[in-house]
């Protein structure tokens, strides 16, 4: 039975006519971003509106600056979500300060996540590793390497400067870095295989932090002047700083925001925890399941986290299908 309301409930996410039977709350756009936690973001919600608020949604295939694009051209998608401030450029900056957008919330707590790793069974087994001045004093206990960022990637840029700022190299770490992203987290993996030290640069929400269980070691206070200079790949004298949490937003149009204040009510409570969802990304993984099957694997396993979202007519309508 549980597999048939699973199925059902897959079924119904997938379907574009699914809520049609429901009062509608008539058409809405959503970006799909081409990358696994926004698209399981974006099913997520999908569901949630169509099958609790009785709305026609469309998903459209996207990406920050395309989505920025079309918002400062044609004032769509209705909705945008897992939008990284970061990277979202002057045309964010433009959209916002012409008061064309309105910004719903984060829709990931702490945010995206970025910082120098070790597994978790090391940093047990040597409690001074949680801190970067215990690293640097024991180079041998973490392998002695740093797996660093493939050339071209931003975090390549802040990585280099840090390995300067705290002098990795003179302490006696050999860097390593990695040609592509893929040889990066399978250098992770082959390590917790093997339960061995591994030391470098990851992110999330990601599959190998959903996977392995990593700690970010503490680098030390953010220094927001030192950190921005990292950035430059010229920089003179880069000076040790932590990472920063990266906020991520869900964003609506002004006139979705007037047009829909249910829906918009709504978006602005879709939070996901990062370590939930890189949790999810590696369940979607080991099961080779689509984005809906990982939607729905979240909403029946986490009632407690999504129940707080939706408005008691919703509740109602979504209790069949998610028993």
């Amino acid at each position: 039975m549980k597999r048939i309301l699973f199925a059902a409930a897959v079924a119904a996410l997938a379907s574009p006519t699914a809520a049609l039977a429901q009062e509608n709350c008539g058409e809405v756009t959503i970006t799909q971003m081409n990358w696994d936690s926004a698209a399981i973001v974006t099913a997520v919600s999908k569901f949630l509106m169509e099958q609790g608020y009785g709305c026609d949604v469309t998903a459209v295939p996207s990406d920050t600056t395309p989505a920025m694009t079309s918002l400062s051209e044609n004032n769509e998608p209705d909705i945008v979500t897992e939008l990284w401030e970061n990277s979202a450029g002057d045309a964010y900056k433009k959209l916002k300060a012409d008061g064309k957008i309105v910004e719903l919330g984060n829709v990931l707590d702490p945010g995206g996540v970025e910082g120098w790793w070790l597994p978790t069974y090391l940093v047990e087994e040597h409690p001074e590793l949680a801190t970067i001045d215990g690293v640097m004093a024991n180079p041998e206990l973490v392998g002695g390497m740093f797996n660093n960022c493939p050339d071209g990637w931003g975090c390549r840029i802040v990585n280099d400067n840090l390995i300067r700022a705290y002098d990795l190299e003179g302490k006696g770490f050999e860097i390593f870095n990695h040609g592509s992203g893929e040889t990066l987290a399978t250098s992770m993996a082959a390590a917790f295989e093997s339960k061995e030290a591994w030391f470098g640069y990851y992110w999330g929400p990601t599959t190998p932090l959903g996977k392995f269980d990593m700690t970010s070691i503490d680098m030390g206070e953010y220094n927001e002047e030192a950190f921005l200079a990292s950035q430059n790949a010229d920089a003179p004298d880069p000076k040790p700083s932590a990472f920063p949490a990266a906020s991520v937003l869900t964003i609506v149009t002004k006139d979705f925001m007037a047009s829909h204040p249910d829906i918009a009510k709504l978006m602005s409570n879709v939070t996901f925890q990062t370590d939930t969802m890189s949790q999810l990304l590696a369940w979607k993984e080991e099961k080779n399941a689509s984005n809906e099957e990982a939607a729905v694997y979240f909403l029946k396993n986490n009632p407690d986290a999504w129940s707080g979202w939706i408005n008691d007519s919703a509740k109602e309508k979504l209790a069949v299908l998610l028993k």
